[in-house]
């Protein structure tokens, strides 16, 4: 009889944050503010010399989190994103300029990635069972994973103009690879257009660091060294952040195992399988965490060889690649990421 093991983990952080300790360099005093949105957790660490009201500043934060969830959510029938996938085919449909501008930066991703990023998968997703809690016994059928393939293609979807959108077929609209790092950015300026600009902003393992920490240092984070297991808390590196992003994206959460195979949650888009190219991380570190959020996800389904051409073509934007072959990680660095690696 065969045996059918089946894993599903939630994704846990693959950063660490420093602390830093003593009196600040600007002589401010550093604040935390925390929370829960988007399935996940959410830390905020912030520096000045001006009292701030905690409570004020929490509400604020969650006000903005709550209104980016009004927008970007699959599991609100009401949200913007839900009411877009709601219309039919061929209509016209007006959207707010925030929706307008991650949709700008989702055909972005798509399109530089030749089709590696796609946030229409959400069929192959479910068909899979990671968009579901069905415990998957077999692979899918093929027939069933070319229906699900004409069901997806995010070149469905025409920007026509200013917060102007148009479907040309029937696909389902999933921003949750980048709604994270969407997420980050907003809180990130919420606190910058306030003139705080020392701040540390995380959201489910996804961050921006602008300005310095306590130390008046750009902040430092930890890259985790992936593992399935959760027993395996080494760093891979240390990495500063300063007015820049990081997001991570791996495959060593989300799993689920058929006759001693892997079968992970990024799915290839082009072949609707999941990835199997032996990546089992990809960090990117960007201006912004939108953007960087997205290619993480990309760079999982890519070529490595692509993957660092493409990035090494790209202003102010490097990444890191892990493989994982015969139990021993391999890494792959862009040609400038070691400048932000602490030695």
């Amino acid at each position: 009889m065969n045996q059918t093991k089946t894993i599903v983990f939630c994704i846990c952080l693959s950063i660490f944050i420093f602390h830093s300790n003593g009196l600040a360099a600007n002589f401010g005093q550093e604040y935390t503010l925390s929370g829960r949105t988007m399935g996940t957790y959410f830390t905020i660490k912030f520096i000045t010399a001006k009292k701030p009201s905690l409570p004020l500043w929490q509400a604020r934060v969650d006000k903005q989190l709550e209104e980016i969830n009004k927008r970007l959510s699959m599991y609100d029938p009401k949200s913007e994103l839900s009411l877009f996938n709601d219309q039919k085919t061929g209509t016209l449909v007006k959207v707010s300029a925030d929706f307008y501008d991650i949709m700008l930066t989702a055909k972005k991703l798509y399109d530089m990635t030749d089709g590696s990023w796609d946030g229409t998968v959400k069929p192959l997703v479910d068909l899979w069972g990671f968009g579901t809690k069905k415990r998957m016994t077999q692979i899918p059928e093929p027939d069933k994973i070319a229906l699900a393939l004409s069901k997806t293609g995010f070149h469905h979807i025409d920007i026509k103009g200013p917060h102007t959108l148009l479907k040309t077929a029937d696909i389902t609209l999933d921003l949750g690879s980048i709604a994270k790092g969407y997420g980050v950015d907003a809180i990130a300026k919420l606190f910058t257009s306030s003139g705080i600009h020392d701040v540390l902003v995380e959201i489910g393992g996804e961050l921006y660091g602008s300005g310095t920490n306590k130390k008046g240092k750009p902040w430092s984070v930890g890259i985790r060294e992936p593992d399935k297991q959760f027993s395996n808390h080494n760093l891979f590196k240390i990495i500063r952040l300063n007015n820049h992003a990081i997001a991570t994206s791996g495959n060593y959460r989300i799993f689920f195992e058929i006759k001693g195979k892997t079968y992970s949650h990024i799915i290839d888009p082009k072949t609707g399988f999941p990835v199997d190219n032996k990546i089992v991380s990809a960090s990117v570190i960007s201006k912004d965490c939108t953007f960087a959020d997205g290619l993480a996800t990309a760079l999982m389904v890519m070529d490595v060889q692509k993957a660092l051409a493409l990035v090494n073509r790209l202003e102010d934007t490097e990444c890191l690649i892990i493989q994982k072959k015969t139990n021993k990680f391999i890494s792959h660095m862009s040609d400038n990421f070691d400048r932000f690696v602490v030695k």
